[in-house]
């Protein structure tokens, strides 16, 4: 890996800590009945898929959750939001302390499958743990909503590709998921799974980076 120049991160699971039974909980508390259908590990289902894929908005997809619940239990757009953010634990600073580090060597990059809700307030905030913002950490970031496609499809890798100005054989791409590693690899990055309970500084160390 020596041509290697950048460093492409997953958030889910890489950088950031996710617990999705949490959330699942969290949703099922509302009087979602079926919450566990909906959320999974590496993927979402109906409104939560649209909402990620940036085929809807916040607005629309709230009302789509409103009517999943149904009427008999009222829920605000707030609780919703809670609810749907109990996703994320948070990011050890151990991790933005390495990220930190690491652009000194490297460019430093995001490709996230997320939503506009979790961006703008979770994860937002907990990029802000050391008092800096997420720009502080990545030279660039993008995001399925924004990019309007889903890891492990092609097309946010070269949506990414175009954005970020990033060559392939130069980037080394790391996710939690290994059909997004392997999606990756298909396209000319070189990829590293970040397998639960491994940190990705570990894993960069093994691979000589």
């Amino acid at each position: 890996m020596s041509d290697i120049k950048n460093l492409l991160f997953d958030l889910g699971g890489v950088i950031m800590d996710i617990d999705r039974m949490r959330c699942v909980r969290s949703f099922e508390r509302l009087g979602m009945r079926n919450a566990a259908d909906y959320l999974g590990d590496y993927g979402q289902k109906g409104p939560f898929e649209a909402l990620e894929a940036g085929a809807i908005e916040p607005d629309e997809f709230r009302c789509r959750i409103k009517s999943i619940i149904g009427t008999d239990t009222p829920v605000t757009d707030g609780q919703i939001d809670r609810a749907f953010n109990a996703f994320l634990t948070g990011i050890p600073l151990r991790r933005l302390q390495a990220l930190r580090s690491l652009r000194s060597s490297y460019g430093i990059y995001l490709l996230s499958n997320t939503n506009s809700v979790m961006w703008h307030s979770r994860i937002a905030s907990a990029f802000r743990a050391e008092g800096l913002e997420m720009g502080d950490y990545f030279d660039g970031t993008v995001t399925s909503f924004e990019a309007k496609a889903l890891k492990p499809g092609a097309d946010i890798f070269r949506y990414a590709e175009r954005k970020l100005g990033i060559v392939p054989a130069q980037t080394v791409f790391l996710d939690d998921s290994e059909a997004n590693v392997e999606a990756a690899r298909s396209l000319g990055f070189a990829g590293l799974h970040v397998a639960p309970g491994r940190e990705f500084t570990d894993i960069l160390k093994e691979a000589g980076l």
